[in-house]
C-alpha cells in the first residue's frame, strides 16, 4: 500500500524537503512511498534577490527537476489542515476545492510581510517580500520618469533598517539613476527606530553599512518610526514630514498562517516549535521546515532565522527525516552551528561576516564577488538530473552561505 508524503510549499525549505525525502526513499529502493509537492507554482522564487531590478526573472522553474527525480507536483493553494483526518484542503489551478490525504506532512509554506495597521501603509507603500510586489515596485520606479521633476518624485523612503531594508536602500540609488538619469537630484532615506545605523546587524558590520551609506548618499533617520504614509510621502513619529512618491516597507515578517491550524506551540513570529528531527512537537505525522520552523541550530541557544541559508539545510533534514520515519531508519538531527551573512551594499560592494557576532571577513568588491556567487549560483536549484539532484539533497552537506 502506498504511503504519501505531502510537502506544502516549493520554496527553499519545500523544494529541498521533497528532494531529500526522495533521496532517502531511493537509497532504500522503495517504490511504495510517493513524495508530492503542493504549491501555487512549480518554481523556486529566489526571494533573497527581490531587492534587485528585473524581479520578473527571479524565479527558477522546478517542473523538469521534479519530473527527473519522480516528485509529484500539484498546482494549488493549501488553505486547511485537518490533523486528525490527515488531510489538506486546497484550491486547484481551476479554482475548485480539493482534498489530499497524507500519511506524513512537511509544512514548508514560508513566511510573508506582516503589514502594520499604520495609516496608509497598505494603500500606498511598496515592498519586496514577494515576486509580485517586487515587480509592482519595479514598474512604479520605471513610471517615475514620466512624472514632472520634483523632490517627491526623486525621493525613496525605506521603512526599516534591517537586512532587507539595507539591501533595498543601498541598491536604490543605482535603480533611480537608471530611470531618472545620472543628473537627477535623488534621495534615498532609511527610517529606523534604532539609535545607530545598522545596529541590529552588530557593531562590526554597522561601521561598514555607515561607510557604504555615506558613499552612496543614503540618508538615515534614526530613533524614529513612520507614523503614516500617503501618496506624497510619510510623516514620522517626531513630526517630521518627508515628501516622497515611493515608500518601501521592509519590517515585520510572520510565518504562514497555516501554522495556526496545527495544535502546537508557536513562537512570536508564528513558527512551530520542532524537535531536533524537525518534527512538530506533539505531532507524530507533521514536520515543519524553513520559515515555519522554530528550530535550534546548535546547543548554545541559537535558532534558525527566516533566511534561505537556514531553509536549505532545514529542508534537507526535514525531507530526510520524514522519509526515515516511514522507512524505520535512523533520522539525522538538524544542526547548523556555522552562521554567516553576506550583505549587499549596492555599488559600494558587500560585506561578508562569520559567526553570530558577525565578524567581518570580506568587504567591498571581494564581498560583492561572493554575494554575486551566492545569489546567482549557490542558492539555485540543482540541475534536472536525477543523480545530481538527489546527491545535492544530502542533509550532511554544509550550507556555507
Amino acid at each position: 500500500m502506498k504511503q504519501h508524503i505531502l510537502v506544502i510549499g516549493a520554496g527553499f525549505g519545500g523544494m529541498w524537503s521533497a528532494l531529500s525525502a526522495t533521496r532517502l526513499v531511493d537509497i532504500h529502493n522503495r517504490d511504495n512511498i510517493d513524495v508530492t509537492v503542493l504549491a501555487p507554482q512549480a518554481e523556486l522564487r529566489v526571494r533573497p534577490r527581490f531587492y534587485e531590478p528585473n524581479a520578473h526573472q527571479l524565479a527558477a522553474p522546478l517542473g523538469e527537476l521534479f519530473e527527473a527525480v519522480g516528485v509529484h507536483f500539484i498546482k494549488g493553494a493549501a488553505h486547511t489542515i485537518d490533523v486528525q483526518a490527515r488531510t489538506v484542503g486546497y484550491t486547484d489551478a481551476a479554482g475548485a476545492g480539493q482534498v489530499f490525504h497524507y500519511d506524513k506532512l512537511v509544512l514548508a509554506s514560508g513566511s510573508g510581510l506582516a503589514l502594520p495597521d499604520t495609516p496608509g501603509v497598505a494603500q500606498h507603500a511598496f515592498d519586496v517580500d514577494q515576486i509580485e510586489s517586487a515587480i509592482r515596485l519595479e514598474n512604479h520606479l520605471k513610471a517615475l520618469a514620466e512624472r514632472p521633476q520634483s523632490p517627491a518624485r526623486n525621493t525613496v523612503v525605506v521603512a526599516g533598517g534591517g537586512f532587507t531594508g539595507i539591501e533595498t536602500a543601498t541598491e536604490m540609488p543605482a535603480r533611480l539613476r537608471e530611470v531618472l538619469g545620472d543628473q537627477a537630484d535623488i534621495r534615498v532615506i532609511v527610517v529606523d527606530r534604532g539609535q545607530k545605523i545598522g545596529v541590529s546587524m552588530g557593531e562590526a558590520i554597522s561601521v561598514k553599512i555607515a561607510e557604504a551609506s555615506e558613499e552612496l548618499g543614503v540618508e538615515w533617520r534614526l530613533g524614529v518610526s513612520v507614523l503614516s504614509v500617503d501618496e506624497n510621502g510619510v510623516t514620522l513619529s517626531d513630526g517630521q514630514r518627508i515628501e516622497a512618491n515611493t515608500v518601501v516597507w521592509t519590517t515585520g515578517v510572520r510565518a504562514s498562517s497555516l501554522t495556526g491550524q496545527i495544535p502546537a506551540e508557536r513562537d512570536r513570529q508564528g513558527r512551530l516549535h520542532v524537535d531536533a528531527h524537525l518534527k512538530v512537537i506533539g505531532q507524530d505525522d507533521i514536520f515543519a521546515t524553513g520559515d515555519v520552523a522554530y528550530a535550534a541550530t546548535d546547543d548554545i541557544g541559537n535558532f534558525a532565522l527566516m533566511t534561505c541559508q537556514h531553509a536549505i539545510s532545514l529542508g534537507r533534514h526535514a525531507g530526510n527525516n520524514v522519509a526515515a520515519q516511514i522507512l524505520g531508519v535512523e533520522p539525522t538531527p538538524y544542526s547548523q552551528p556555522k552562521y554567516v551573512t553576506c550583505l549587499d551594499l549596492g555599488a559600494w560592494g558587500a560585506v561578508y561576516t562569520e559567526g553570530w557576532d558577525r565578524q567581518v571577513k570580506l568587504e567591498k568588491q571581494e564581498g560583492k564577488s561572493l554575494k554575486t556567487q551566492i545569489n546567482t549560483q549557490w542558492i539555485y536549484p540543482p540541475a534536472a538530473d536525477r543523480a545530481v539532484a538527489l546527491a545535492a539533497a544530502d542533509p550532511m552537506i554544509p550550507v556555507v552561505a
